[in-house]
């Protein structure tokens, strides 16, 4: 692994606009300089290249810390899922704690949620609801008054998807704690699993 850079590739690195001036001096003073001209293209080239390597390594690590950060909150998530029905098991609405207030379960609830489904776009269209294709916000927003509602009302289809969200539960921390004694805490409670 390369440890050092090239001083042009931390000027390169340090551009930014309306600086470029001083840059092109630089690399003026590279194609002057005394040095062999495959050592000025060299120069040039690896610093180009050593930045677009770490563009890419960058990239890579977006992309790895993006697909870590899902499966985080996806494991997150059924986590509270999962000790939330545990905790139910055992008839426990709250817990207690020292680091933290207490953990509480939110119950199961329904949640509905509007759908929205155009049966006759060229109908709507030829009504004037439309951008380069149905304007579906306008529509939406038609359907709001009386005079709207009966002119597209037979164009489109208005239903409610009901999706259940499961029960979870919430840790509420406490405003004022002392990390040493819930370390001390988890501690404990770990020796004696």
């Amino acid at each position: 692994m390369k440890t050092t850079n090239y001083r042009l590739q931390t000027e390169i690195e340090n551009l930014k606009e309306g600086k470029e001036e001083w840059f092109k001096n630089y690399v003026r003073q590279v194609l002057e300089s005394d040095k062999p001209y495959y050592a000025k293209a060299d120069y040039l080239g690896l610093s180009i290249q050593e930045l677009q390597n770490k563009i890419d390594y960058l990239s890579e690590d977006i992309k790895e810390l993006t697909a870590l950060k899902k499966r985080l909150v996806n494991a997150k998530e059924l986590s509270l899922q999962a000790i939330a029905s545990v905790i139910a098991e055992y008839g426990i609405e709250r817990l207690d704690g020292t680091a933290i207030s207490s953990i509480t379960i939110t119950p199961s609830a329904i949640k509905s949620k509007e759908t929205f489904k155009i049966l006759d776009a060229q109908a709507l269209i030829d009504l004037g609801y439309y951008t380069v294709i149905v304007d579906e916000d306008a529509v939406k927003n038609a359907m709001l008054t009386l005079e709207g509602m009966n002119e597209i009302d037979k164009y489109i289809e208005v239903g409610v998807v009901a999706e259940e969200v499961p029960a979870r539960i919430k840790v509420n921390t406490r405003r004022m704690h002392t990390n040493n004694q819930a370390a001390e805490l988890l501690s404990l409670a770990e020796q004696a699993a």
